[in-house]
């Protein structure tokens, strides 16, 4: 499997892009090339997917507690993966869909008119 570093932690507890906008996430993904952590394709604004597509890392991880499955956007499947630097996942304390304090309180409404569009 191609693009994937063992010693690079991620790059932090939440999603790059939305914490750098103000925005909030579903769920999170670690690319495994370089560490970014991005939303999901459930999120508001797919980060992790778009970052997958400008860099061409095409190999996550879930950055969710209990959660270790890799996904290969290449091929477009679950894959195998080693164990990467920790952390693992972002902090138990922290709400998925989040972060709380910038969650609408009309997430889902706002998600199903986004994929209806």
């Amino acid at each position: 499997m191609t693009d994937i570093n063992t010693e690079v932690p991620p790059s932090g507890n939440g999603c790059v892009e939305c914490d750098e906008t103000g925005s909030w996430w579903v769920h999170l993904r670690r690319c495994t090339a370089c560490g970014h952590v991005g939303c999901c394709d459930d999120s508001l604004h797919r980060h992790a997917s778009a970052h997958a597509q400008e860099t061409g890392h095409a190999v996550i991880q879930s950055f969710e507690p209990g959660e270790d499955w890799f996904w290969d956007y290449q091929v477009e499947r679950f894959a195998d993966g080693p164990v990467l630097a920790p952390p693992h996942s972002h902090p138990d304390d922290q709400p998925a869909p989040g972060p709380a304090d910038r969650l609408p309180a009309d997430w889902l409404l706002i998600l199903e008119t986004r994929d209806s569009d």
